[in-house]
């Protein structure tokens, strides 16, 4: 299996190109996509913001979003090749940035997959179909199948698992938005009792608590491109599927955070069970079908669920895989694609071991109280991917500025000015985010912003910094030991001839 890629070319041979198989049309693209962006478990999170939440939403989609899907349709079309963002900072910053900048993206979602999403899961399957308790044997088989069928759906062929995802999106836009018309019918009904007294009006202590919050519900248009050679026609159809589902999800978010702002009053509203809450309440002008009808709500909030980690799990464990396949992550064989799935199956099953082992201990560290640890989990997260971005947006603003000679079917509007301002000003967000999600309180303390810290996340600040910090500082640890792992693999023979070749097909 051949692992070289190409710092001259904007198509490389890739470590899987004799697996590969074209299977990505511009649709799948855009459902891919909405599948891994819109996320059900920040809906809620971001409400508890109240009325200016809705305000941040539309700003940032104006000013974050728009200039962020610009810079990377740009990019994914010019640079095409699988591994995608890996790739990319590869080209740009050499292979041993590239590897740590994509053990830190990836990581995020076998982090989420295990803690926020599967949290969100059992308990709206606990309130809403079927009752399974708090650390039963009945939760915790929940909680391992949620996890397993995740990673089993990314195992299978591109071909077929992405009707899993593409399902998923359909059923997360169908599901928020009956919950919005229902929201305006019982507003017509009930009267818009949420929006009483309810301002939105940006705040700066709003902006702060929001912002890593939303970009990480923002960010993510970019990791369809992680499977770019098995894209169709890449050039021509990244651009236009990013530009549609960044649509998709702008309105994914604001709308539904309105109506819920609209009928529940903003003290009501929790981070992990805002919306299906919301949905009980809503359901209500259904009459005697309301019970039924939110059953079948909850089911497909589960399966969006599912699906939205089964996306980020496609996308991310090629990444990583690529990095391992170039010889920049431990072992070339951990990168290997199965011959006839054409998946990175032992990627797949890593975050999976990940993703348990993090649930678990997430379990551990709930001691009965899922908000809490939701809230830590999922800045972690937030805080992982957002590192990452501080690394890839300067890597693309250096190949557009080095790489001139490179073809781009689509180009950010005014050319190379147009290009640095819109990097300028999602590196800026990105900044602010990363800092925000890292030292929560700090910039509040600079703007004389009362900030009770234990009354904000249920734990200490030194538990909180802790965990996030001492977890980031574990996972550069884990990405420098990969790359001279690698490194000195690579400096021994091979039995194949290549340093540190594998047999390809190898699983």
């Amino acid at each position: 299996m051949s692992s070289n890629l190409s710092t001259t070319e904007p198509r490389a041979s890739q470590p899987a190109a004799g697996t590969l198989q074209r299977s990505l049309k511009r649709f799948d693209i855009t459902a891919m996509a909405v599948a891994a962006v819109i996320s059900f478990d920040t809906v809620g999170q971001i409400a508890t913001g109240g009325g200016e939440a809705a305000t941040w939403t539309a700003a940032i989609a104006l000013f974050f979003l728009v200039p962020y899907a610009l810079l990377f349709a740009e990019t994914g079309a010019a640079f095409p090749q699988e591994g995608g963002p890996y790739v990319w900072v590869k080209l740009a910053l050499g292979r041993p940035a590239a590897a740590l900048t994509t053990l830190m993206y990836w990581v995020t979602n076998p982090i989420w997959l295990g803690g926020s999403l599967v949290f969100l899961a059992a308990q709206t399957w606990d309130g809403f179909v079927f009752h399974l308790g708090s650390g039963t044997v009945a939760d915790y088989t929940f909680k391992l199948l949620f996890v397993w069928i995740a990673i089993l759906t990314a195992v299978v062929s591109l071909r077929r698992g992405k009707w899993i995802t593409t399902v998923g999106a359909a059923a997360k836009v169908l599901a928020l938005a009956v919950f919005t018309l229902t929201a305006v019918i019982y507003g017509v009904r009930h009267g818009f009792h949420g929006l009483a007294g309810t301002s939105f009006a940006p705040t700066t202590t709003g902006f702060l608590a929001l912002v890593p919050i939303l970009l990480f519900a923002y960010v993510g248009f970019e990791a369809p491109n992680a499977a770019g050679e098995e894209m169709h026609d890449p050039q021509r159809d990244v651009p236009a599927a990013l530009g549609r589902s960044a649509t998709v999800a702008a309105c994914c978010y604001l709308l539904p955070v309105l109506a819920l702002l609209a009928v529940v009053p903003a003290h009501q509203v929790t981070g992990i069970g805002g919306f299906m809450e919301g949905a009980r309440l809503v359901f209500g002008v259904y009459g005697a079908a309301a019970g039924p009808l939110l059953k079948i709500t909850a089911v497909m909030f589960v399966f969006a669920l599912l699906t939205q980690g089964s996306a980020w799990m496609i996308v991310s464990d090629r990444m990583q895989a690529m990095a391992a396949a170039d010889g920049g992550f431990f072992t070339r064989a951990l990168g290997t694609f199965h011959p006839r799935l054409g998946t990175p199956v032992r990627t797949n099953l890593l975050s999976g071991a990940v993703a348990t082992v993090f649930m678990l201990a997430a379990m551990r560290l709930a001691h009965g109280d899922a908000a809490d640890v939701f809230a830590v989990v999922l800045t972690v997260a937030v805080t992982t991917l957002l590192l990452s971005y501080l690394v890839v947006v300067p890597a693309l603003v250096l190949l557009r500025l080095r790489r001139p000679d490179v073809p781009r079917p689509y180009r950010v509007p005014f050319g190379t000015r147009g290009f640095l301002c819109c990097a300028a000003l999602v590196y800026a967000w990105i900044l602010i985010g990363s800092w925000s999600a890292l030292f929560p309180g700090v910039l509040e303390q600079l703007f004389g912003i009362d900030y009770v810290f234990h009354d904000v996340w249920g734990v200490s600040r030194a538990a909180f910094e802790t965990f996030t910090l001492g977890t980031v500082a574990l996972l550069l640890t884990v990405g420098v030991v990969g790359v001279a792992v690698a490194r000195r693999q690579d400096g021994l023979p091979a039995a194949a001839g290549e340093p540190g070749a594998q047999p390809e097909g190898t699983v």
